[in-house]
């Protein structure tokens, strides 16, 4: 048998080895794309099983929020009902009607100022357009008339004439 050098692989060995790699890496390429594409599915399903059971709660939620809101609103009118009959007991019914009108009037503009209160220092629209036309706006132009409010009076004019009274005919 011949002598052969320890340092020097085989040649069958060499080639057994290498094709070893390239299967073993073939395998572990595979299986790893398999396990990514079972986990990301996997993880979708729970995702989108968890989404549903987030988005029924909030219908649920939202249900029994209205719900309760249109209990409510039949609450109100059941108790201005009772306190308008209440009145009724010692003024007539439209007297009595009017009063339960005018203290739901009142309760309204008194939680209204309450909301805009709460909004604090939340700056107020334009009431006028600027005079030049901006964003949204149409031109405007100065007024130069006398008499206009927040413009100086033009020297030497006067306030307008006042109108002349319309005659109602012969029999006045």
């Amino acid at each position: 048998m011949p002598v052969q050098d320890k340092s020097v692989p085989l040649p069958d060995k060499t080639l057994g080895d290498a094709l070893s790699h390239v299967v073993h890496d073939a395998v572990r390429e595979s299986l790893r794309d398999s396990l990514r594409t079972v986990l990301r599915e996997e993880v979708r399903e729970e995702l989108r099983a968890e989404l549903s059971r987030a988005t029924g709660k909030q219908r649920r939620k939202a249900a029994l929020y209205a719900a309760s809101g249109a209990v409510g609103l039949y609450a109100g009118a059941a108790a201005a009902l009772t306190l308008g009959l209440v009145i009724a007991l010692g003024l007539p019914g439209w007297a009595a009607a009017l009063i339960v009108t005018a203290l739901l009037a009142v309760a309204a503009v008194l939680m209204r100022n309450a909301a805009r209160a709460e909004r604090g220092n939340v700056p107020a629209a334009p009431k006028t357009p600027p005079v030049g036309g901006t964003a949204g706006f149409p031109t405007v132009p100065p007024s130069s008339g006398p008499g206009t409010p927040g413009t100086p009076e033009t020297p030497g004019a006067g306030p307008p004439p006042p109108l002349a009274p319309k005659s109602r005919g012969p029999l006045e």
